[in-house]
This record gives structure tokens, C-alpha cells and sequence, in this order.
């Protein structure tokens, strides 16, 4: 009762604190608004105590106290009138460290690292709303010119990391890496389009995930062993295939606003690279998928009524959700 309770806890001031970072209207409190989140989060990874999950939170809670090390700096440096200093450089301190934060390349080192000792819950936590208050936090002050090599890098190295993996947490957290170069061009076109995308990747992400936390899959290798699921093998492939932004999935709707919008503002060059490493990352979405199918032909026929269909029809149905907005658009 104490662990359920004190989870319970723990799970509450991690939202708090990312409310209150996202509302303040001060720097200083948005600080401390990630600070009570980073507090927060640390004891729902080392909740079992494992040796790979007190490793992952020693990890994270360095990175992440380097980063509002920075952050707290930015902010002292940018109130500090009388000193002679660029504003400038303030803020790309303050971007710096927000990136560092979420986990974008260059600074992406810790993350593979973080998600492989920890469990699914927490790996969802870590790829969604931990990502939510620095990302709002960098609107307020972000830098193009900065961006644009952060996108670059994070699109290359997700796409190229996730490659020869063999863990699927891994391969998630490169994937993780990929999007955020995605949703950070998005940030650059308008917040509403940023929002669109956070609101369906989470969405994709909590499929694929709830699919993996449900029959405990950590590695690719345990994929032949699931055996006599038809029905969860078929809604992965929609969700993975949704995830990879593969048209008509709902996945493929807000990659195509985001090259659409860079195409206006002609940046040919940046939307071609995202686009090939986007074929990268569908690779090994790929992989994962033939993994499970390779032996179908050896299985029963589809059952109907297992006790996961409800949920599993119902992401099936959200992944395929893209087909008539993508026609909407279309018309329109």
C-alpha cells in the first residue's frame, strides 16, 4: 500500500512541477518548476532498486542537475543589466541547456543509456512529458540559426543509432531522438503546429508502448516468442508503421504539414535530409515488425474475443485516423 501510495505521490509533483514550469512568469520559477519535476521523477525509476535502474537514475540526475546548472546561470547572467555581456549568449546558454534537458543531439548521450534500465511506464514518461516544459520553456527563446544544426543532428543521429540495436527500449529512445528533431522544425514554424505533433506522437507512442509493457518485450529476439497474438501483432504493425509517419497513418499527418511548411519557407535542403532519415527510422521500425511475423504461418486462426482487443482496436483505430483527415486536407 506505501509503494502504490507513495507513487502515487511522486506521479502528482512530477506534473506539478511541470505545470508550474510552463505557467510561471518568471524564469526563476519555471527553474524551479523543473527542478521539482527532475525530484520527482528520480524515485519512480529506482522504484524496484535494481542495479540498471539505480544506474539510470544516477544518470539522469546528473544530466539533468548539469543542465539547470546552466539554465540557472542563463537566468542570473540575463538579470545581471550591468554586465557586459551579449544577450545573445544568454540565450544560447539557456537553449543549451534546454536541450541538454530533453535529450536533443549533440547532447543525446545519457538518453539510450537512461531508457535501457528503466521500465516501460517510465520509458513513456521519459519520451512524452518529460520533453513537455523544456520544449515550451524554448519557444520563449529560441535561436534559428542554433536550431536548425540541432535539427539536423538529431534527425542524423536518431535515425543512424537506432540502426544496429538490438534492445527495443534503444531503439525507442534513437526514435525518441528523430522526432525531436521533427517537432523542433515544427516549433519553428508556429507553436500550434509543435503542439499538433507532440499531441500525436504521444499518442502513437503510448500504442506502440502499451503493446511492449503488455507482453513484457524488451528485445528484438523475444518478439519470435510471441506466439497465438494475431490480433496484438497486426495493431503493432499499425501503430509502428504509424509511428514512422508512413501515409495514410495518422503518424504521416503532421510530418507532411511540417514539409510542407518548410517547403514555403524554402528550405529544400533541411526537408530532403529529414525525409531520407525518416526512410532510416522506418527501417528499423521494420525490423521490429518481421521479427513477430516471421513465423505467422505457423499459428491459429485470429481470435476475436481476447481480453486486450477493446484496447488494441482502439489504438488501431486512432493509428488509422490519418486516412480521412488526409483526405480532409486534401479536399481543402
Amino acid at each position: 500500500m506505501m509503494i502504490g501510495l507513495s507513487n502515487f505521490v511522486f506521479v502528482m509533483s512530477l506534473f506539478t512541477g511541470t505545470i508550474i514550469s510552463i505557467s510561471s512568469s518568471s524564469w526563476l520559477g519555471m527553474w524551479i518548476g523543473i527542478e521539482m519535476n527532475l525530484l520527482s521523477f528520480i524515485p519512480l525509476i529506482n522504484k524496484y532498486k535494481t542495479p540498471y535502474e539505480t544506474e539510470s537514475s544516477m544518470k539522469y540526475f546528473l544530466v539533468q542537475a548539469m543542465g539547470s546548472v546552466l539554465f540557472l546561470m542563463s537566468i542570473m547572467l540575463s538579470e545581471m543589466n550591468d554586465f557586459t555581456m551579449n544577450i545573445n549568449s544568454n540565450s544560447y546558454l539557456m537553449s543549451l541547456a534546454l536541450l541538454m534537458k530533453m535529450g536533443a543531439a549533440p547532447m543525446h548521450f545519457w538518453f539510450p543509456g537512461v531508457m535501457e534500465g528503466i521500465d516501460w511506464m517510465n520509458c513513456i514518461i521519459l519520451m512524452t512529458w518529460q520533453k513537455l516544459a523544456p520544449f515550451i520553456i524554448l519557444s520563449y527563446k529560441i535561436l534559428n540559426n542554433m536550431i536548425m544544426w540541432v535539427i539536423f543532428l538529431s534527425v542524423l543521429i536518431g535515425s543512424i543509432g537506432g540502426l544496429n540495436q538490438n534492445s527495443l527500449r534503444k531503439i525507442m529512445a534513437y526514435s525518441s531522438i528523430s522526432h525531436l528533431g521533427w517537432m523542433l522544425s515544427a516549433m519553428l514554424i508556429s507553436n500550434n503546429m509543435w503542439m499538433l505533433y507532440f499531441t500525436i506522437y504521444t499518442l502513437m507512442n503510448v500504442a506502440v508502448i502499451y503493446i511492449f509493457n503488455n507482453y513484457s518485450v524488451f528485445y528484438l529476439s523475444q518478439m519470435y516468442f510471441i506466439k497465438n497474438k494475431p490480433t496484438m501483432k497486426f495493431s503493432m504493425m499499425i501503430s509502428m508503421l504509424s509511428l514512422a509517419g508512413l501515409p495514410p497513418f495518422l503518424g504521416f499527418l503532421p510530418k507532411w504539414l511540417v514539409i510542407q511548411n518548410l517547403m514555403f519557407n524554402n528550405m529544400f535542403i533541411m526537408t530532403l535530409v529529414m525525409i531520407m532519415t525518416t526512410l532510416l527510422t522506418l527501417y528499423f521500425y521494420m525490423r521490429i515488425m518481421f521479427s513477430s511475423f516471421m513465423f505467422t504461418n505457423q499459428e491459429m486462426k485470429w481470435y476475436m474475443n481476447t481480453s486486450n482487443f477493446n484496447m488494441l482496436s482502439l489504438f488501431m483505430m486512432i493509428s488509422t485516423m490519418g486516412i480521412p483527415l488526409l483526405g480532409y486536407l486534401y479536399m481543402y
